[in-house]
């Protein structure tokens, strides 16, 4: 379906996208997580003021994130053309929660993710080479 050349995305696609976003991160298969990803992607992390633009870079980002980390969905919320999930990490000893809000590109791929953590924190080092501060 189509308005005006543009492909209407039902929620559902969205949501898988996310489920498997998710899923490839986990199981770290950075193949099928760039798979999830529009060219253009962009992901915000409001506590840090830090953003990074493209798929390559955010993929690399995610690839060398310290600690050995691992992620279990709590909950996903989908609508059109936006999905919110709600995921408990572990990195090493340490439990946290995100919330993640992502949009499409049209395609069924994810265009933006803002993710928000339970408290402002500065940056780890070492990944500065891959953000811009704002």
């Amino acid at each position: 379906m189509s308005v005006a050349g543009c492909r209407l995305v039902d929620m559902t696609d969205l949501r898988k996208t996310v489920e498997t976003f998710w899923a490839s991160a986990e199981a770290r298969d950075w193949d099928t997580f760039a798979g999830t990803l529009a060219e253009d992607v962009e992901y915000t992390l409001p506590q840090t003021r830090e953003r990074i633009s493209g798929r390559e870079r955010y993929v690399q980002f995610n690839r060398e994130y310290p600690g050995d980390w691992h992620l279990r969905i709590e909950r996903i919320v989908a609508e059109p053309g936006q999905v919110v999930s709600w995921v408990h990490f572990t990195v090493g000893l340490d439990e946290m929660y995100a919330i993640s809000f992502f949009t499409e590109d049209g395609h069924g791929r994810i265009s933006t993710i803002t993710d928000f953590w339970p408290e402002p924190y500065e940056p780890p080092a070492g990944r500065d080479h891959l953000t811009e501060r704002y």
